[in-house]
């Protein structure tokens, strides 16, 4: 039996390309710096993370973003913060599991917007399938240092049971954690509509580069598929 890709209704594209303020900092990238390249590259799905950042820098850096996104026909989500989504003018949240609720994050950001929730097991999957969500992410999927969940890595047979459980409420799956161009393509076999990544993105020193790579490669995907 194929695993059901609901991918062509996925708000997302296959890349979601992740600019975490951190990371970028260590690769010796400002994060409007590293959001240029990763959308001359081909990026049109942004997702902010900054754990660390104060919430008035954050709000600023959110929606500079969003305004630098959106005459490319790119979209930025906001990681944890629907408030600052909101005001940013960003398109919508990604929630982590001690984020507000998901029923909660809709009366802020409105019907409309994006709102996306991370699952590390597959109760937390079955939880979030039956929240008022545009997509439920999975990870980590392979072993990662740049993201720190607390949960061992997943693996593909587990992307595969999100993917079944989130294609019976027509939700998209995205697949997060340690992903690489030499692995996007197995995650996306697997039942992934997108694979979100981080810090295969910096890991040549040319992210507009290596962005172009993932947008090739899986558009290629698409086209096959």
């Amino acid at each position: 039996m194929p695993i059901p890709n609901p991918e062509s209704q996925s708000p997302i594209p296959r890349l979601n390309a992740i600019v975490d303020v951190e990371a970028a900092a260590r690769a010796g990238w400002r994060p409007m710096d590293l959001t240029r390249a990763l959308l001359d590259g081909g990026a049109r799905f942004l997702q902010l993370r900054a754990k660390h950042l104060p919430s008035a820098e954050l709000l600023d850096l959110a929606a500079a973003i969003a305004e630098l996104a959106r005459p490319r026909g790119a979209r930025l989500i906001v990681n944890d913060r629907a408030d600052l989504a909101r005001l940013a003018n960003a398109d919508g949240v990604h929630l982590g599991q001690d984020d507000l609720p998901p029923a909660a994050v809709r009366a802020i950001v409105g019907a409309d917007a994006i709102v996306g929730v991370s699952t590390h097991t597959v109760e937390q999957i079955d939880r979030a399938v039956g929240e008022p969500v545009s997509y439920v992410a999975i990870g980590p999927v392979f072993g990662t240092t740049t993201k720190a969940t607390g949960y061992e890595a997943v693996g593909l047979e587990i992307v595969r049971a999100a993917a079944e459980r989130a294609a019976r409420r027509g939700l998209p799956l995205v697949a997060i954690g340690g992903i690489t161009l030499a692995t996007a393509a197995s995650v996306i076999a697997s039942g992934a509509a997108s694979v979100a990544v981080i810090g295969d993105l910096l890991a040549t020193g040319d992210p507009e580069a290596r962005t172009r790579e993932y947008v090739v490669r899986l558009s290629g995907l698409m086209a096959d598929g």
